[in-house]
């Protein structure tokens, strides 16, 4: 699914990444795990195609994306990954249905098709009732249930994650980590989550944990 090799990263004179390795399967749950500075949000940023590497190769479900134009990657980044971000990042003047369906009509996907996979992923989310509140009027747990549902609206094959339960309290916390999980199992999507979070990277097939832009032990 995902393939990365001999990844290396510079800003300036300080190497953030020097020569990452790394394959994840299809349908794995992988935690990227360690001290700040580490380069976990950079190596994220890099596989989801939002910056890119000084060196190396990225293949995910099967396409090299070093070798996409900017419009291609655009593309690419649109259909094949979805993000989920600390703070959730909806557009406050939209509902919670309108900001799911976003990344649909980025797509190109028809208006009536979008609603019902937005009605469909928020009554996975338990949000039915939920659907037309604006971000103002929902919990930060219910915000980051729809950040969630809008990252998979495209079906996408990836779902990356930095540090999505940063912000929520235990019981909420709790709930989005199972909810990765069910969503897995019923998508059949691979998340791969950076964390500083012990309980989720506890909880997930695998831990990378990453020290000086190194993989330091898998």
């Amino acid at each position: 699914m995902i393939d990365i090799k001999n990844i290396k990263k510079s800003f300036g004179s300080l190497q953030v990444l020097k020569g990452i390795d790394l394959h994840i399967d299809k349908g794995e749950v992988v935690s990227i795990v360690g001290p700040s500075g580490a380069g976990k949000t950079t190596l994220l940023q890099i596989i989801g195609t939002l910056d890119r590497p000084d060196e190396g190769e990225i293949i995910i479900d099967g396409v090299n994306v070093r070798q996409l134009s900017t419009n291609q990657l655009s593309e690419f980044r649109n259909r094949h990954l979805g993000f989920v971000f600390q703070f959730h990042q909806l557009l406050p003047e939209f509902n919670a249905i309108e900001n799911v369906m976003i990344p649909a009509y980025i797509a190109g996907t028809p208006p009536q098709q979008a609603r019902q996979r937005a009605e469909e992923l928020l009554a996975f989310m338990g949000l039915s009732d939920r659907a037309k509140h604006k971000p103002n009027e929902l919990s930060g747990g219910e915000k980051q249930r729809v950040a969630v549902a809008r990252a998979l609206v495209n079906n996408p094959a990836v779902i990356l994650a930095d540090e999505p339960s940063g912000s929520l309290d235990t019981k909420n916390k709790s709930e989005l980590h199972q909810l990765f999980f069910d969503l897995r199992d019923r998508f059949g999507q691979t998340f791969v989550i950076v964390t500083h979070d012990e309980s989720l990277a506890t909880l997930t097939d695998r831990t990378i944990h990453m020290r000086d832009g190194e993989i330091n032990k898998i």
